[in-house]
């Protein structure tokens, strides 16, 4: 595979699986549903880039910014200087969309084709080389038509790629749902596809996440569980086969008899 520059995560074992991370201005369709983590893993990507040097922008049409950072002060990697320096910009969407005088909840196509201009020169504008938009679910909602939506998503895809910075866009999709996008086109205008999810084991959800596509770089499609910690933000851990289980099983039962507990790297399933 040809050489190209990469974009690490600083997610360590995401950009193992990705040979370094994702090829840089490449689009990246980050999906799942409602708490499985993807507000967090754009976050610590855009601050991983912030001290590379790397100026990011990060778009919500979903929570109010007060609350986004406020969830963000636990975590190691959040760093408030890095906001404050603009090195990582965060902007509510719906405070645009009023001074733009759009209808916060309808957009017209012109409505549209405003807001798409507004964000490309704001990432103009600041040099950004990290772009995330969460979500593009919630976005493409205020659209009246799946026609409009289809127009948008494609007109959108168009403007990213001749933009000079990778894009991590989120989409919402039901739980206990393998779907990569409520509109089945966001998909297609990307150029990775990371799916987050969750299985349930014993009574107990272990969120999860795989990576579907990633062209320009060799990359795994092993699922692996997901764990969000204050320490590392998000972690993953490869998930065992089944054929694995047994044996698993009595070295579980053996480190219980030594008064040891199991090693931290493995998830049984």
């Amino acid at each position: 595979m040809t050489n190209i520059e990469l974009c690490s995560t600083g997610i360590e074992e995401l950009d193992i699986q990705m040979s370094g991370g994702f090829p840089n201005g490449s689009t990246v369709l980050l999906t799942g549903c409602s708490g499985s983590g993807k507000t967090t893993l754009c976050m610590q990507y855009l601050f991983e880039g912030a001290r590379k040097g790397e100026r990011g922008v990060f778009f919500t049409i979903t929570e109010p910014l007060f609350k986004l950072t406020k969830n963000l002060e636990g975590f190691s990697f959040y760093d408030k200087k890095l906001i404050e320096s603009g090195m990582v910009n965060v902007i509510d969407l719906r405070i645009i969309s009023e001074r733009l005088g759009l209808d916060a909840e309808k957009y017209t196509v012109e409505d549209a084709g405003a807001l798409l201009d507004i964000l490309k020169d704001i990432a103009n504008e600041l040099d950004v080389k990290r772009l995330v938009i969460d979500s593009i679910t919630a976005l493409c909602y205020r659209l009246q038509s799946r026609e409009m939506i289809r127009d948008f998503i494609f007109k959108l895809g168009t403007s990213l790629a001749v933009m000079n910075c990778t894009t991590m866009l989120t989409s919402e999709v039901p739980p206990q749902t393998y779907k990569f996008s409520q509109y089945e086109i966001e998909e297609f205008i990307s150029d990775g596809i990371i799916f987050v999810g969750d299985i349930d084991r014993r009574g107990d959800l272990i969120r999860t996440l795989q990576v579907v596509k990633m062209r320009g770089t060799a990359h795994s499609r092993t699922k692996f569980a997901m764990n969000i910690s204050a320490e590392r933000g998000i972690e993953l851990v490869p998930l065992l086969k089944s054929s694995d289980f047994d044996s698993v099983l009595m070295e579980k039962v053996h480190s219980s008899l030594r008064g040891m507990d199991m090693p931290k790297d493995k998830v049984i399933l």
